[in-house]
């Protein structure tokens, strides 16, 4: 299968390249996009070197599947391009989560809701992939009727620049990518500030968490902030359901959820913690108790690594997908 990864030399295109080659995706070719600074440059996959070339090459060799990383702009302009073509688009940026016509799926959610014609798939925000995995189960047995997450999101969320700015700034120098120093700091500050207070950040928790649990009702607040770490994203996460429940369900529920690790013997310190996602698909959650201060409060921590389940992981797994349904070819 002739297969397209567009962004390929970048923090999450190289990463899709690696779960591709580690799930075993049969891909017979591969087609590597970036920017044009980097055509020509070589990439290393299934221990053989691809050239990366343009996009408009990339669509004249007709891929089945194009794995999209190259930002909402490029997004917007080539996606519609490589659907033109024949080939199912799935888009790690932001540009069409909340198209009401392109499906946001995280595929142990509700990968239903895709159909053979949905030739353009988004990605959601990896800060919303990790905290809709272990509350699905939840929303389906007790209701969910409000949010309120804290996170605590790693540098390689902000991309190869963020990590140049924290590794330059411990020794001694700096960056440019963070309006403040990371390193010995923590920044209450991703993505750009909208009219009201909240960053576009915080609303795409919001707005991506009601589309992929289908429920417009509910309640989402959500305050996220930049921390000193490399990798793996962390979040504290406060619901409040509408029907009562039982602890030991609740526990139940979400380790029964393909994806999800429990991690929840705090008497023994184990808790989620983002050196030890690293590196893995899951998501960990632990810290799982009951908040007294609200009717039907839960309190849970979740830690997933944001490369992975969060962008690559997540995209290839829509991928195998569509594999399954035996509309690639």
């Amino acid at each position: 299968m002739r297969v397209a990864v567009v962004g390929a030399t970048g923090l999450v295109g190289s990463k899709m390249l690696e779960v591709l080659q580690e799930r075993h995706f049969p891909v017979t070719e591969l087609v590597p996009v970036a920017s044009e600074r980097s055509w020509g440059r070589k990439v290393l996959f299934q221990g053989k070197e691809w050239t990366v070339i343009s996009a408009d090459e990339a669509t004249a060799r007709k891929p089945a599947l194009a794995l999209f990383s190259a930002g909402g702009a490029a997004s917007a302009e080539l996606a519609p391009k490589f659907a033109a073509v024949g080939c199912y688009v799935v888009d790690n940026s932001s540009q069409w989560r909340m198209d009401p016509a392109v499906p946001l799926v995280v595929p142990e959610i509700n990968s239903d809701v895709l159909t053979p014609a949905d030739h353009i798939i988004a990605n959601p925000n990896c800060s919303t992939i990790q905290m809709v995995l272990p509350l699905a189960p939840l929303h389906k047995a007790f209701g969910i009727k409000r949010i309120v997450v804290s996170t605590y999101q790693s540098v390689t969320g902000a991309g190869q620049r963020g990590i140049e700015q924290l590794e330059a700034e411990r020794k001694g120098g700096s960056g440019t990518k963070f309006p403040h120093q990371i390193d010995l700091n923590v920044i209450p500050h991703i993505d750009s500030f909208l009219p009201d207070g909240y960053t576009k950040e915080e609303m795409k928790m919001v707005n991506e968490t009601r589309k992929i649990l289908r429920d417009s009702s509910i309640g989402v607040s959500a305050t996220t902030v930049r921390v000193p770490v490399k990798g793996g994203h962390s979040e504290s996460v406060n619901i409040e359901f509408h029907k009562p429940y039982d602890l030991d369900e609740v526990r139940r529920l979400m380790a029964a959820m393909p994806g999800v690790v429990i991690q929840d013997k705090p008497e023994e310190n184990v808790y989620p913690l983002a050196i030890n996602a690293w590196g893995k698909d899951e998501v960990f959650v632990g810290r799982i108790r009951r908040d007294s201060s609200v009717e039907n409060g839960l309190n849970l921590w979740c830690v997933s690594d944001n490369l992975r389940k969060g962008a690559a992981t997540n995209a290839v797994q829509i991928a195998q997908v569509l594999l399954e349904k035996g509309w690639l070819n």
